[in-house]
């Protein structure tokens, strides 16, 4: 299928330069485009390997420049219009159809909005209410007591506890499990007694949850996903924590009970946070920090255990003098016993004389 570019100009609310008649047949990034295909340009250093090295025959640029020999579209949010130029030549291959799935198993007793969709072999049990135009994918279980808002998402293999609730807008990505048990036990009996597992999971509006990502129920109230917060994948939290609205928490972060976040806050991938600290707003973690007390709000931290990014920096580069620091304290200690012996030296016999 292809398109002239004055028509995905109207697609993307941009304006031509160059040939307005040319045909367009897909859309790759600098790397991998072909001929025939439209690419972006975002930073400006771009325009050399643009023109050297890429087959692309249209470029979505922000603004025209005399060093781009290319036709193109010149748009005011680059990436917002390269988005819906893909979307035009490859649609989410998302099943459309909406109802229910004859082999869906769907209680008697649950809320099924007509305009909501629910996939093959998905399980949803009594008292689940799933509202409009949510799609649930294949092989989704939903257990007792779930309420689902409108417009969300949620991908094969997910497993929603018991009375697990979900805002609207959300994304579950993939193997998702939301509302499992608490790692929480009695041992003063000498055995691992399970603790309370009384409580839920919610999810507040526009949340995005990363494939295999797992959130625990809390012990006797809720674990709560703030508004707008984005999870990557494989990512646990724990039981009660509380999670401040439009957090980004990147790959295999781990979170343990009863944490809770300000706002804003970023967690880069691998970052390990212990049990019952608070992570102020807009506070930055560092790939791999360690956390283990309370973080100021907007503090960048970095590290095990996490100190502030300026200290922790500093401290590195103090680290990796240490081989020439050794070498020259070697150097010192050898010339003060050498200073010393000539001290010796010139005292000894003024001491004997006075003898």
């Amino acid at each position: 299928m292809g398109t002239t570019l004055a028509q995905l100009a109207e697609l993307v609310d941009g304006k031509v330069f160059g040939d307005p008649n040319r045909v367009i047949t897909g859309a790759n990034i600098i790397r991998d485009a072909v001929a025939g295909e439209i690419t972006l340009m975002d930073k400006p250093d771009q325009a050399a390997l643009l023109m050297e090295d890429c087959q692309a025959s249209a470029v979505l640029v922000r603004e025209e420049s005399d060093k781009l020999n290319i036709d193109g579209i010149v748009v005011a949010n680059v990436h917002e219009a390269f988005g819906k130029t893909i979307r035009f030549f490859q649609p989410w291959e998302q099943d459309a159809s909406v109802g229910i799935h004859r082999s869906a198993v769907v209680s008697l007793a649950a809320v099924v909005d007509p305009t909501a969709t629910i996939g093959a072999g998905a399980v949803i049990c009594d008292g689940v209410v799933i509202g409009k135009n949510t799609v649930i994918h294949s092989g989704v279980t939903i257990q007792a007591g779930s309420r689902i808002g409108d417009d969300v998402v949620i991908f094969p293999g997910v497993v929603l506890y018991d009375r697990t609730e979900i805002g609207d807008r959300c994304i579950v990505h993939a193997n998702a499990v939301v509302g499992a048990y608490g790692f929480g036990y009695d041992s003063s009996s000498g055995k691992h007694i399970l603790s309370a597992q009384l409580g839920n999971v919610v999810l507040e509006s526009d949340v995005e949850l990363g494939a295999c990502t797992t959130i625990d129920r809390g012990t006797y109230g809720a674990t709560v996903i703030g508004q707008g917060t984005k999870i990557d994948n494989s990512v646990q939290i724990g039981h009660n924590c509380r999670i401040g609205k439009h957090n980004l928490l990147c790959s295999q972060v781990g979170i343990a009970g009863s944490t809770t976040t300000g706002d804003y806050v970023v967690m880069a991938g691998q970052v390990g946070v212990r049990d019952h600290v608070h992570i102020g707003t807009g506070a930055q973690l560092g790939a791999k920090a360690g956390v283990s007390s309370d973080i100021p709000a907007g503090q960048q931290s970095l590290g095990v255990p996490a100190g502030p990014a300026k200290v922790v920096l500093s401290e590195h580069m103090a680290m990796k003098k240490l081989p020439e620091m050794r070498k020259t304290i070697k150097q010192l200690a050898k010339r003060i016993e050498q200073l010393e012996k000539e001290a010796e030296a010139v005292t000894e016999p003024v001491i004997r004389k006075a003898s």
